[in-house]
C-alpha cells in the first residue's frame, strides 16, 4: 500500500477545487464520463496504430447508480492506468493525460478525436462526493490492478486489488448535500444533456421495450401479443449527423436529426446548412433555419455548442453573431476555449474566425437558394424576412451580401430586390427633390382607404410588417441614396410624394382660425393635433395621420422595451383638407349644424383608422341609425 499527499502548489487549493471548480455541480458527470470516453478512444487509437495487440471488445462506458450504497460508478473498458500513471495524472494534478497523449501522437489520424482539455475534470468528483475510489487495470500485459482512494482532502492511498477486466471504475460516495444525484431521473437528465452525442456508447441501466411475443401468443382479436422486456439503456447516439459528410446524408436524415435535437418541436425547419471545416480551425455542425415567430427573443438559445461531441452550452452569443442565435442546431469545435470569460471569447482569434465563417456560410447559402430557385425562395420569404432583416441590422458583412437577396413584397404579392423595386417605381414615385418614395402599409385592411387612394394615383404600395420593419427600413434609407420609406397613412399623398409647389388653399387664415376650435372640440387635444393643409379636392375632407418619424421612433422604442419615446402617448394629426368642398361649406352653416357636420366628418375619419372606440363609437352608430328614415 502507498500513501501520500496530492501534489498541489497552494495549501488551500483542494477545498477551492471541491467547491468552486464549476458553478454547476452537475458538470461532474460530464467530466468523468468524458474522461471514460477518452480512455476508450485512446485504446481504439493505439489498437489502430498497432501499439495495442489485444482484443478491443465492445468499447463502452457504463454509469451505475446504487441508491442503497449511495454511490455512482463510472466504468469503462478503455486504456486503464498503472500505479505510476495514477501518480502522474491524479496525484500530481496533471489535469488530464489527454493533452500529453495528443502531443505524443500529433499529426496521426485519430489522435485528434481525444476529447481532453476539460480542465481539472477528475476533481469535479469532489464537488458531490466525500470519498472517491479509482479501481483500474492497465492495458499493458502483466499489469497489477490498483485502487486509489481519497476522502476529499489531499491525502490518498494506493493499494493493489484484484480486477480481471481492463479499464477503470471511478466510484463516488455521494455526500448528504448532493443526494439529489442519487435519483435515477436526475442522472438520466444530466446524461441526456451533456452526453447525448458522445462518440462511445454510454450505458445507464435498462429500459422497458415492447416486442411481439416470442412464443407467438395471440390476443382475443387474433393479433400477436406485445410483451414487455428489459433491454440495455444506451443514452447516446455515438455517430450524430454532424459527424458525417453531407454527401452521406439524405434530407430525411437531416430532418430526423432535427427531431432528435428538439423532440418537442412540431414545426419542420425551412432548410439547413452543414458546416465542415478543418483549416485554419476545426468546425463541424448543422444549423437549421426555423420558422421564426413574431417574438424574436423566445427563439434564442437553440444552438448547442459541443467540443468533440461533448455538450458545453446553449448560450453561444459570444461565438455566433447575434442574428444567427435565431438559428437552431449544433456547432462542434475543439478550438473554442472552454471555461473562460465572455470578454476572452470575444477577443479570441479562433472564435472570431469561426463567427465570420458561419456568417459567410449562411449568406452564401441564402444567395445560392435565391439564384437557384427564386420562386421557392420567395415562397419562404415570409419566414425568412425577420432573420434576414435582423442580420442586415446587426452585421455589416452580412448586410453587404444580403443586398442581392433581401426582398420587399407589394400588396399584389409580387417580390422584388431593393434595386429592382427602385427601378420599378422611380418614374412615378420620385418627388421634386429627386427622392424615390417607397409607400408601404403594415396592415392593408386597416389602411385600405389609404392604399386604395395611392393605387388610384398609379402608385405601388409595399406590404411591410414584422417587429423589425421600422429599424430595417431606416437601415435601407441610410444605405440607399435618395430613397425613403413612408407609410401610406403618414400624411396626404401630395405631401408624401411632393411633385410640385404647394397647392393654393381655398381657405383664408381667418377661415382656418374660425374652424379650428370647432374641430378641436371633437377630439382629445392630448392625443390629436388639428392642422389645415391645402390638398387636392379628391382627398378626403379629414384624414388622420401619424408622422413617419415619430411613429417609427415609438415603434423602435417599444421593440427595445420602452425608453424616452415609449413613455410618450401616441400623437396623431387630424388634418383638415382646406380645399374640400365639404370643409368650405362649413363656413356657411349655423353654429349647431356646423358642430354636427364637423362631428360627423371627424368620427368618419377616426373610424377609418380604427380610432373610434367605446362610447364614441356607440354614439356614432346610434346617431347614424336615427338619420335613417
Amino acid at each position: 500500500m502507498k500513501t501520500g499527499n496530492i501534489n498541489v502548489q497552494t495549501e488551500n487549493i483542494f477545498p477551492i477545487i471541491k467547491k468552486f471548480l464549476y458553478s454547476d455541480h452537475e458538470i461532474f458527470l460530464r467530466e468523468l464520463v468524458s474522461n471514460a470516453v477518452d480512455a476508450s478512444q485512446k485504446l481504439k487509437f493505439l489498437s489502430s496504430n498497432g501499439e495495442y495487440k489485444g482484443e478491443l471488445g465492445d468499447l463502452q462506458v457504463e454509469v451505475i447508480l446504487d441508491k442503497k450504497k449511495k454511490t455512482i460508478t463510472i466504468k469503462d473498458n478503455g486504456i486503464g492506468m498503472t500505479a505510476d500513471e495514477i501518480d502522474k495524472y491524479i496525484n500530481q494534478i496533471a489535469f488530464s493525460g489527454a493533452e500529453e497523449f495528443v502531443k505524443k501522437y500529433e499529426g496521426k489520424e485519430g489522435a485528434e478525436q481525444i476529447i481532453g482539455h476539460f480542465g481539472l475534470g477528475f476533481y469535479s468528483a469532489f464537488m458531490v462526493a466525500d470519498k472517491v475510489q479509482i479501481k483500474t487495470l492497465s492495458r499493458h500485459d502483466g499489469s497489477q490492478a490498483v485502487q486509489w482512494e481519497s476522502n476529499g482532502d489531499p491525502e490518498f492511498t494506493i493499494t493493489d486489488i484484484d480486477k480481471a477486466d481492463r479499464g477503470t471504475e471511478i466510484v463516488l460516495h455521494i455526500t448528504k448535500e448532493s443526494k439529489e444525484f442519487l435519483e435515477k431521473e436526475r442522472i438520466s437528465g444530466i446524461l441526456s444533456k451533456y452526453c447525448k452525442f458522445l462518440p462511445v456508447s454510454i450505458l445507464f441501466g435498462t429500459k422497458t421495450e415492447y416486442i411481439d411475443s416470442p412464443e407467438g401468443e395471440k390476443d382475443d382479436d387474433g393479433k400477436v401479443k406485445r410483451v414487455a422486456v428489459e433491454v440495455p439503456n444506451y443514452v447516446n447516439n455515438p455517430i450524430p449527423a454532424w459527424t458525417k459528410k453531407p454527401k452521406d446524408l439524405s434530407d430525411e436524415e437531416y430532418a430526423s436529426f432535427y427531431k432528435e435535437l428538439y423532440p418537442s418541436t412540431f414545426d419542420e425547419p425551412l432548410f439547413h446548412i452543414h458546416l465542415n471545416v478543418d483549416y485554419p480551425f476545426n468546425l463541424t455542425g448543422i444549423l437549421y433555419f426555423p420558422k421564426i415567430k413574431e417574438n424574436v427573443e423566445v427563439q434564442r438559445n437553440k444552438i448547442n455548442l459541443y467540443s468533440n461531441q461533448v455538450f458545453i452550452t446553449d448560450s453561444v452569443e459570444e461565438i455566433v453573431p447575434e442574428f444567427l442565435t435565431l438559428l437552431h442546431g449544433v456547432i462542434d469545435s475543439p478550438d473554442i476555449p472552454l471555461n473562460v470569460s465572455r470578454s476572452y471569447l470575444q477577443s479570441d482569434s479562433n472564435v472570431k474566425k469561426i463567427s465570420s465563417h458561419i456568417t459567410k456560410k449562411v449568406a452564401d447559402k441564402l444567395a445560392g437558394m435565391f439564384k437557384k430557385d427564386r420562386k421557392d425562395f420567395e415562397e419562404k420569404w415570409n419566414d425568412l424576412q425577420i432573420f434576414v432583416q435582423y442580420g442586415m441590422l446587426s452585421d455589416e458583412k452580412f448586410a453587404d451580401k444580403a443586398k442581392g437577396f433581401s426582398l420587399v413584397k407589394n400588396t399584389e404579392g409580387t417580390c422584388f430586390t431593393i434595386d429592382e423595386y427602385k427601378e420599378k417605381i422611380a418614374a412615378l414615385q420620385t418627388d421634386k427633390d429627386g427622392k424615390t418614395v417607397c409607400l408601404y402599409t403594415n396592415n392593408a385592411e386597416e389602411q385600405f382607404s389609404f392604399v386604395k387612394k395611392a393605387k388610384d394615383r398609379g402608385y405601388d404600395v409595399l406590404h411591410l410588417d414584422g417587429p423589425l420593419v421600422s429599424h430595417w427600413i431606416q437601415k435601407l434609407e441610410t444605405t440607399n441614396e435618395n430613397m425613403t420609406f413612408s407609410r401610406v397613412d403618414a400624411d396626404s399623398l401630395d405631401k408624401l410624394i411632393k411633385k410640385s409647389e404647394d397647392i393654393p388653399s381655398k381657405l383664408s387664415k381667418e377661415d382656418e382660425e374660425k374652424l379650428k376650435p370647432v374641430f378641436e372640440g371633437n377630439v382629445n387635444k392630448e392625443k390629436f393635433m388639428v392642422q389645415f393643409e391645402s390638398m387636392s379636392e379628391d382627398e378626403a375632407p379629414i384624414i388622420i395621420t401619424q408622422p413617419e418619424f415619430m411613429r417609427r421612433m415609438m415603434e423602435q422604442q417599444r421593440m427595445g422595451g420602452g425608453g424616452m419615446f415609449g413613455a410618450f402617448p401616441e400623437m396623431h394629426h387630424l388634418v383638415v383638407n382646406a380645399n374640400h368642398p365639404k370643409v368650405s361649406a362649413l363656413l356657411e352653416k349655423k353654429e349647431k349644424d356646423q358642430k354636427q357636420a364637423v362631428k360627423q366628418l371627424t368620427d368618419l375619419a377616426l373610424l377609418s383608422q380604427g380610432l373610434l372606440k367605446g362610447e364614441a363609437l356607440n354614439d356614432f352608430v346610434e346617431r347614424n341609425i336615427e338619420q335613417i328614415s
